[in-house]
């Protein structure tokens, strides 16, 4: 689970992009969101909060934007988790433009469990 890259599919609509056409740059948080959900599986998270009590938090984010997109585009998040402690995960985030190859964004999201209480708490495994 920490080391396979997962894909996800986006299609650009008007409502993504800014007056310019491009995407407005902030939904690409959203694009990172959705891939990562569709990552662990939406059950999964329910889950681990129902049963175990365990959620994910933001710790820290980058961003690096490479080239626009536009609407009409079709864009590929490429999303690779990594382990980085007992608390923290580090994901990979790249979006891809696959009809001419262009890596549109860089991005990387540390994620750390806690409970309820927002005290970490060991990844689960």
């Amino acid at each position: 689970m920490y080391s396979q890259t997962h894909l996800h599919s986006v299609q650009i609509y008007y409502e993504d992009t800014d007056h310019s056409g491009s995407v407005y740059y902030a939904n690409y948080l959203r694009y990172f969101e959705r891939a990562r959900e569709h990552m662990f599986g939406v059950n999964l998270l329910v889950q681990l909060q129902k049963e175990k009590g365990i959620g994910f938090v933001v710790y820290k984010l980058d961003v690096t934007y490479k080239a626009a997109a536009h609407y009409g585009d079709t864009l590929e998040i490429q999303t690779t988790p990594k382990r980085e402690s007992d608390y923290r995960l580090v994901i990979s985030q790249n979006v891809v433009r696959p009809s001419d190859d262009t890596l549109v964004v860089l991005g990387s999201v540390q994620l750390a469990a806690v409970n309820a209480d927002g005290v970490l708490v060991s990844l689960p495994v």
